[in-house]
């Protein structure tokens, strides 16, 4: 199962300010919810990011918990604001 979260970083003012917020945020992802996770859009811009988050597990139900809870996490981050999000079942 994967999902997709657009996001715009208000208060970045570089790509460097931009990468350290990802690479914070990724690694918390990671950490707490045991994804996979990559920036897969919108490198290039320092104020806009599209990561792509994904699970597996042996249940569709706990795949689709992980990354409802893991979208939720990345709306709670006050650094980035969800301009959209997708969660599909593969």
């Amino acid at each position: 199962m994967s999902g997709e979260v657009e996001l715009f970083l208000p208060s970045s003012r570089s790509l460097k300010d931009k990468r350290q917020v990802l690479a914070s945020l990724k690694d918390r992802l990671r950490s707490r919810f045991e994804v996979a996770v990559a920036e897969v859009d919108h490198q290039d811009r320092w104020q806009r990011s599209r990561l792509g988050i994904v699970t597996v597990s042996s249940s569709a139900r706990r795949a689709e918990e992980v990354l409802v809870g893991a979208v939720r996490y990345v709306e709670e981050d006050l650094r980035v604001q969800v301009v959209e999000r997708i969660i599909e079942e593969r």
